[in-house]
């Protein structure tokens, strides 16, 4: 079988210098992971970045990591987003500090894999409020304060590529996710007139180690799951931090209401009936060549 082609990764950002100059950008979930990615190429750009999440520790050592790198400020504080009083608190923080977001991205994420019949309504539940009611809490809070100020806004949600035909055992995110998307097309056409623009990004599998703990604990997916990925490997955080940075820049500024999947051809190869084939070998072909070639002769000689 033919390996799959070896693409290069830049790891360096792809947008000018200084693209973000005077901006401020909000991240959710933003001291590990892709969030922490995402807030490391925004302030490199010339964002003021603003990270939340629950454990203080975490994001101050995020925080003060980036702005060693980058030179530019990182706020930081800790939330819980299924709180709306604390989505409150945490988003005065930040303007009191530097001012209403010009940037929001609802990565702030929960997932574990289980069949769903083994779930408790709780551990459904708790999926459902961070990611939906999570996104829902930070998009009003924020939203109504850049309405508020005749600020246009940009916002971000980095969902999953199977909110458009679910997924077996992770359920609560394949639902969860779904009305994320539906809250950012639905906003995409509410607030545009307010100079909002609403994105998504549906990543495949990305590593980081937060989420690959809870969705591939025994490393299988790596070793296997891989195999049924066109260009053959996993996406890096660099690379999502690339596409995040330049959906929600000005270069960008026609596009809303769009899910952009980003998973190295994953979604497609599953979904196509006959992209299975990808396995057979060159001599299978050459077989199954001279097996179609011969029926259609029969045919042929009896339709004579």
């Amino acid at each position: 079988m033919p390996q799959a082609a070896s693409f290069p990764i830049k790891k360096n950002v792809m947008l000018p210098e200084g693209t973000f100059d005077g901006k401020v950008a909000f991240i959710t979930g933003g001291g590990t992971g892709l969030g922490k990615g995402m807030a490391t190429a925004l302030s490199s750009l010339g964002a003021t970045v603003a990270i939340t999440g629950r454990r203080e520790a975490v994001l101050k050592s995020a925080a003060e990591e980036i702005e060693e790198k980058t030179g530019n400020q990182v706020l930081f504080t800790s939330c819980d987003v299924r709180d709306p009083v604390a989505v409150k608190e945490a988003v005065q923080h930040i303007v009191d500090n530097s001012s209403v977001p010009d940037i929001v991205i609802n990565n702030a994420a929960g997932n574990f894999i289980s069949p769903t019949e083994r779930l408790s309504t709780n551990a459904f539940s708790s999926i459902i409020d961070i990611v939906l009611k999570g996104s829902i809490n930070v998009t009003l809070e924020t939203g109504k304060r850049a309405i508020a100020a005749n600020k246009p806004c940009v916002f971000l949600a980095i969902t999953t590529h199977y909110t458009k035909y679910g997924s077996g055992f992770v359920v609560p995110s394949a639902c969860a996710k779904s009305g994320v998307e539906t809250l950012h097309q639905s906003l995409a056409v509410e607030w545009g007139r307010y100079g909002m623009r609403f994105n998504c990004i549906a990543p495949g599998p990305i590593y980081t180690e937060g989420a690959f703990s809870r969705l591939d604990p025994t490393g299988d997916f790596i070793n296997e799951g891989v195999k049924g990925i066109p260009t053959g490997r996993l996406g890096e955080v660099e690379e999502i931090a690339n596409l995040a940075t330049y959906l929600v820049s000005d270069y960008a500024s026609w596009l809303s209401g769009d899910t952009v999947v980003f998973d190295g051809g994953e979604f497609n190869a599953l979904a196509g009936e006959m992209n299975g084939l990808r396995r057979v070998k060159d001599e299978e072909w050459d077989l199954m060549a001279k097996l179609i070639k011969k029926s259609h002769a029969e045919q042929k000689n009896k339709s004579k």
